[in-house]
């Protein structure tokens, strides 16, 4: 199902689209507040987005150094190609070590890979426990945000789901009441894991070390009290030296969330004695990426979400839209060169407004980029023969000026002349939910020629 088509059903509940278009134009604000209180804010994107050129050109250099000295460490480093190949190194990690139970904090290179499913089908118990995430794990559903995975639930809905889960009682969706509840359940979890999963949000070759970014401290509860802890890190996620993490730290927490850090900015160097430590490196489609000149630096990505929250199709239609396990406009980018046919759909879910690029702490090109995949998707994946013929008719219309002045006349004359029933048909998508503006009897070409006469 194309991106539309789903946001059509996103789109049913008015209110609460209304709500989550709201919500999250709430984040955006408040990251543009805290960025603006840091002095040098857009020479810290500079310097941020050198760093991950520099990283993209050097990365199997980097890979190795970092390798080794995780190594050096004590640390047991696998290499994935693929989804599939993540999944069983982390399924042979859990059986040599007999684990049945584990939590899982927050990390989108998992639900890249499907991990949970290909786990619990085993017989082992996967227990998100950042908030968000296990709030659309217990209903079923996937994230909908890479920061704020269940933005898309009101808390009368969490209350529900809690009631159904964990037997709360009914509390009008009470979050402090449904914060707590939800620690005393999953703490057990944490208490009685054999092992922990977390993501990678810095890798540091330097050290062979990396860092985990948390507001809840969820990373750190599971990895301390756990006897095993696997990281699965993508091979973007390395940055060079250690000096290099304070560049980066400024930039995700004000551009996620608005906050000046994250409230835990974890450290994991070496494994605790008598315990083991794991990080997976995955590919899964990321050099195919690298190689595309156009489309590369879409892997400086820093996972802050902040063009999701900008975005005002994404704030309108919802990240279940997207049908991909990263949303917004940073996934419209990244998706189609997984699957190009799947999801041709999403780089046409925007209006190029840039939006998105200028809030990237890490200045990537996304609107340009996104332009790019639609050049790349008309050429290459067949389109419908409906819309194929209207852009014929329209490039023809644009190509010739006379025709295309006709036809501006006649525009003119249908909206401020013709019925309304005719001009607000099915043909006319765009009046569904608004009103056109009104239409002056000039063009600008018409109205300037007569100024200048004067």
């Amino acid at each position: 199902m194309a991106h539309a088509e789903k946001a059509t059903e996103f789109n049913k509940d008015e209110a609460k689209v209304n709500w989550h278009d709201k919500a999250l134009w709430y984040v955006r604000e408040k990251r543009d507040k805290s960025a603006h209180g840091v002095i040098g804010w857009e020479h810290l994107r500079d310097v941020a987005s050198g760093i991950k050129a520099n990283v993209l050109s050097n990365l199997d250099n980097y890979l190795i150094e970092f390798e080794k000295n995780a190594q050096n460490n004590g640390i047991k480093v696998h290499w994935a190609s693929d989804a599939k190949e993540h999944n069983e190194i982390v399924s042979k990690i859990l059986a040599d070590n007999n684990a049945k139970k584990v939590v899982k904090s927050k990390s989108m290179l998992t639900e890249e890979c499907h991990l949970n499913p290909h786990l619990e089908a085993q017989g082992i118990e996967v227990v998100d426990t950042d908030l968000g995430e296990y709030i659309v794990q217990i209903a079923k559903e996937t994230p909908s945000h890479i920061v704020l995975p269940a933005i898309h639930k009101t808390k009368e809905e969490v209350d529900e789901l809690f009631q159904e889960h964990l037997g709360t009682e009914p509390s009008g969706g009470n979050p402090e009441y449904l914060t707590n509840e939800a620690r005393k359940h999953l703490r057990n979890k944490f208490l009685n894991a054999d092992a922990a999963i977390t993501g990678v949000n810095f890798a540091i070759a330097e050290t062979g070390g990396i860092v985990v970014c948390t507001n809840e401290g969820n990373a750190d509860m599971g990895s301390h009290l756990a006897n095993v802890h696997i990281a699965s890190m993508g091979i973007e996620k390395i940055i060079p030296k250690e000096k290099n993490l304070g560049v980066f730290l400024r930039l995700l927490a004000r551009s996620a969330t608005g906050q000046p850090i994250t409230t835990y900015s974890s450290h994991f160097n070496k494994p605790a004695k008598g315990k083991e430590m794991h990080i997976v490196i995955v590919d899964n489609g990321r050099t195919e990426q690298l190689s595309r000149e156009d489309f590369r630096a879409s892997l400086h990505c820093i996972r802050c979400g902040a063009c999701m929250n900008t975005c005002p199709i994404y704030r309108r239609s919802g990240g279940h839209s997207y049908d991909a396990t990263i949303p917004g406009p940073i996934g419209s980018i990244l998706s189609p060169g997984k699957d190009l046919t799947k999801h041709s759909s999403l780089p046409f879910a925007s209006t190029l407004c840039g939006s998105c690029s200028n809030v990237c702490p890490v200045k990537i090109n996304i609107h340009e980029q996104l332009y790019k995949w639609r050049q790349v998707i008309v050429k290459d994946v067949k389109q419908p023969v409906v819309k194929k013929s209207i852009l014929k008719v329209a490039g023809g219309v644009l190509a010739n000026r006379k025709l295309y002045n006709f036809s501006g006349r006649m525009a003119r004359f249908m909206l401020k002349y013709a019925p309304r029933f005719i001009v607000y048909s099915k043909l006319n998508a765009w009046g569904k939910a608004r009103d056109l503006p009104e239409v002056k009897g000039q063009n600008f070409d018409q109205w300037y020629k007569v100024k200048r006469k004067k």
